[in-house]
């Protein structure tokens, strides 16, 4: 289970945008990348997690290596859109205003501050319209910098980075500038979900080791069987509440969307039932709670 939450969706996909680069198919054209390369905001001064090191591979102007270089170089600079437009995640933002796109800020900076302030790029394989570019990136877990294979595609002959898959770059093309939103509400509910899960987790080991009574929030926290984020809504997008009954043989946990519609649709419940046994139920607005 992770103890801290992912920023939403963009861990889950963005990070295999960023990151850890998935298969897929491109869509629309992007521009070349010095066509969206605007004026670049200045660099976070701060001293970067991984410093990199130099390109050990002549890299073309415009070809799938210097795409790979365009892109982390926007992304560290804090130049999103730019950076999203060389990718076939594209459709997601190009409908999207500047203020729009401010909304996913601490996503994408939560990422960027891992981008080597030097990218190493080694290597470059191209046959016909596709291409494979090898990279020092940082790996899953963010700890140390692995090699790392990037796949592109050439279109309209412009090489485009892939993000994601054919399925869900269909979703994307679909969706538009509503899919980083409903990717957003999606995993908002898929971690308010766990979350409740897991506190049902911590209440039975925080009971086995104080003789049967159960805990309230901090006391779960302190005892380190649940995260400090589950405090805030910033990162989580839920408001969560555990309560316990006065004489602690019973509890009961909550978690609504903080702003329903934006940050989740679905409010979840854990109950305990005549038998001390935990039940997760869901329900979105006035609809009748389900499983």
């Amino acid at each position: 289970m992770r103890s801290v939450f992912s920023r939403f969706g963009l861990i889950v996909c963005i990070l295999s945008v960023f990151i850890l680069l998935n298969n897929g198919c491109s869509t629309e054209a992007p521009k070349t990348p010095a066509e969206v390369t605007v004026e670049a905001k200045p660099v976070d001064p701060s001293e970067p997690i991984f410093k990199g090191n130099a390109p050990t591979i002549e890299i073309k102007a415009n070809g799938p290596a210097d795409t790979v270089r365009a892109f982390y170089e926007a992304l560290r600079e804090k130049r999103f859109r730019q950076a999203i437009f060389l990718t076939n995640l594209r459709p997601a933002v190009e409908g999207l205003t500047d203020d729009e796109l401010k909304e996913f800020q601490l996503d994408f900076e939560s990422i960027a501050k891992y981008v080597p302030a030097q990218l190493e790029i080694n290597g470059e394989i191209t046959s016909g319209n596709k291409a494979t570019v090898t990279a020092k990136l940082p790996n899953e877990d963010l700890d140390k910098e692995e090699i790392q294979q990037i796949k592109l595609r050439k279109q309209n002959d412009v090489w485009i980075i892939q993000t994601v898959d054919e399925s869900a770059e269909k979703k994307i093309k679909q969706q538009g500038k509503n899919y980083f939103p409903a990717l957003r509400i999606e995993t908002h509910q898929d971690d308010a979900r766990e979350m409740l899960d897991r506190v049902a987790k911590a209440q039975m080991a925080f009971s086995a080791t104080n003789q049967g009574l159960y805990g309230d929030m901090n006391a779960l926290i302190n005892a380190h069987f649940l995260p400090e984020d589950i405090r805030s809504s910033e990162s989580t997008g839920y408001l969560y509440t555990v309560s316990v009954s006065s004489d602690r043989h019973s509890y009961s946990a909550e978690a609504v969307p903080a702003v329903y519609g934006k940050s989740g649709k679905l409010s979840f419940k854990v109950e305990q039932d005549a038998k001390g046994q935990a039940h997760l139920t869901s329900r979105d607005g006035g609809a009748r709670a389900a499983k």
